[in-house]
């Protein structure tokens, strides 16, 4: 059995390992375009701080691979796929037959149309490529303006503060972290970060990058201009689905996939930040890593069903801990818990619909994590344990 994954991120590793425990004679492929064996994206924080070197980014290397018996092709983009000769093309014109076909593609940053987005000094952050041209840059910029307050623009923006820049945020949301913190948690964390040295744009929204050949600045709708040296624009990611179009597959959120992670198309699995499951698109590790397993085991003749994943972030915002998991309840139209400290930085919430947790927000202090994600988990019934709860007596889970 020939086995042909393209994409060597957390998806397509885990996949691959899989699929030699359960096939320990098959030949396994796994192509990659970038030019380093699976690292952690989580850490390329550290390594744009300037903590970690690349060494300590790779969680699997390329000794790993061959103790496996997965052969690793770096720096080989796909150029064409046929599914009805079940035929591979890489870039360089080299040429390969499979039984089996994982798509484990990934995501790719999202850029705006903002006019001026092409000149020097613009990036995104999602390859270890991308992180090093940043650093780099970095070296010789002392004003550096983030568009998009999400978690990784933060991280970002917090790296090079530590390394003595001054940092702005453009969002756009009148919040920070729109996906994992309320209105008034994301209000603490703006006070945590403004008084770090932060400066903040919310609700507010770009015109064009200011500059002749290179970045001077951001400007606003409202006129307002943000001085800068270099922009990182972090505004989400996107399924890469290049590939899967040339193939006749429909992008919609992602590539959707049946619960044994299949596409439409006989022989072709797909899994990670490229497909969307019973219509949600995850974009997390997590999700990720369950996909690949799954696909792995089914390419490989077993039986596995993925039905879904609670979206859970276990973070760290400029240093800060922070779990967000489940619905969040961002407008406050559900029953909720609270607990918070201001002036220690702390914001807790869980979420209740009946007697049930359905999301919490932990930002300063995460104790009890571990068994709110598993009530959310398991919808366990609360109902006799509220007023526990409503102390914030985790012990009561």
């Amino acid at each position: 059995m020939h086995y042909v994954i393209i994409g060597n991120g957390v998806a397509g590793t885990t996949a691959a390992l899989n699929i030699r425990k359960t096939d320990a004679a098959g030949d396994i492929t796994v192509l990659s375009d970038e030019s380093h064996p699976f690292y952690s994206r989580i850490r390329l924080i550290q390594y744009l701080a300037g903590e970690v070197d690349e060494k300590k980014l790779i969680i699997y290397n390329e000794g790993q691979y061959e103790q496996n018996r997965i052969r690793l092709l770096l720096d080989s983009p796909v150029e064409s796929v046929d599914s009805d000769s079940r035929e591979i093309v890489t870039a360089s014109g080299q040429t390969m037959k499979y039984d089996r076909l994982l798509l484990a593609t990934g995501g790719v940053s999202f850029v705006p149309p903002i006019p001026g987005s092409h000149k020097k000094g613009v990036f995104t952050l999602r390859t270890l490529k991308d992180a090093a041209a940043i650093r780099d840059y970095a070296g010789n910029a002392g004003q550096v303006l983030l568009i998009g307050g999400g978690v990784l623009g933060l991280e970002a923006g917090n790296s090079l503060r530590k390394s003595g820049h001054t940092v702005s945020v453009v969002e756009f949301s009148p919040r920070l972290l729109p996906r994992q913190m309320d209105a008034e948690g994301a209000g603490i964390l703006r006070k945590q970060m403004e008084d770090m040295g932060f400066t903040f744009y919310l609700g507010a929204k770009t015109k064009e990058i200011t500059g002749g050949d290179k970045v001077e600045g951001l400007l606003l709708e409202d006129g307002r201009e943000i001085k800068c040296d270099m922009i990182i624009i972090s505004a989400g990611i996107r399924p890469n689905g290049g590939l899967a179009e040339r193939l006749g597959l429909k992008i919609n959120k992602g590539l959707p996939v049946s619960d044994r992670m299949e596409t439409a198309i006989p022989g072709v699995y797909a899994a990670g930040d490229l497909i969307e499951h019973r219509g949600v698109f995850y974009g997390i590790w997590p999700a990720s890593e369950k996909q690949g397993k799954t696909a792995g085991i089914n390419m490989s003749g077993g039986d596995a069903v993925y039905s879904g994943t609670i979206p859970s972030n276990i973070l760290k915002i400029a240093g800060i801990d922070l779990c967000a998991a489940g619905d969040i309840d961002p407008e406050g139209v559900l029953e909720s818990i609270v607990s918070k400290d201001e002036e220690k930085y702390i914001y807790r919430k869980l979420v209740i619909r009946g007697n049930n947790i359905t999301g919490c927000i932990l930002y300063g202090d995460i104790r009890g994590r571990r068994k709110i994600i598993k009530a959310i988990d398991e919808k366990r019934d609360i109902g006799g344990i509220k007023t526990e709860l409503n102390q914030w007596n985790m012990d009561a889970l």
